[in-house]
């Protein structure tokens, strides 16, 4: 099983130098404004990954599958398929409107290293959960 690992320096400016693409949304980047077009949406919302836990590289097939169990947590919850980016790599994640609070524990579930909240006009932040 691959554990939630505190993030080493090269981790972190991964994760700040990606843009993360979800329909219906401006893109986002961490530590700055979203730019909604209009109102932003109230309360929390959560991108977040099953694949690749614990940041250790799993095969496609397996990703897929794990990102078809995260798909069915969230049912009930308003959600679109996204990515992140960082040049050519590309990893697939959910926005999800859920609270932070809940976000993380699917974090957890799915055994993430982090987790992007954004809320409403507020910086897009990083939140660890190691």
């Amino acid at each position: 099983m691959a554990a939630i690992v505190p993030p080493t320096p090269a981790i972190h400016r991964s994760y700040r130098l990606s843009t993360y693409h979800v329909p219906g949304m401006p893109v986002i980047r961490i530590g700055h404004r979203p730019g909604w077009p209009g109102r932003a949406p109230a309360g929390d919302i959560v991108l977040l990954s099953a694949c690749n836990p614990g940041g250790r590289l799993r095969p496609d097939g397996w990703n897929r599958r794990m990102m078809a169990r995260l798909a069915q947590c969230l049912a009930g919850l308003p959600h679109a398929l996204g990515e992140g980016r960082l040049g050519r790599w590309s990893e697939p994640l959910y926005g999800v409107q859920v609270g932070l609070a809940r976000g993380l524990v699917l974090a957890r579930r799915f055994r993430q290293n982090a987790v992007v909240v954004v809320h409403g006009n507020r910086p897009a932040r990083l939140v660890y959960l190691a």
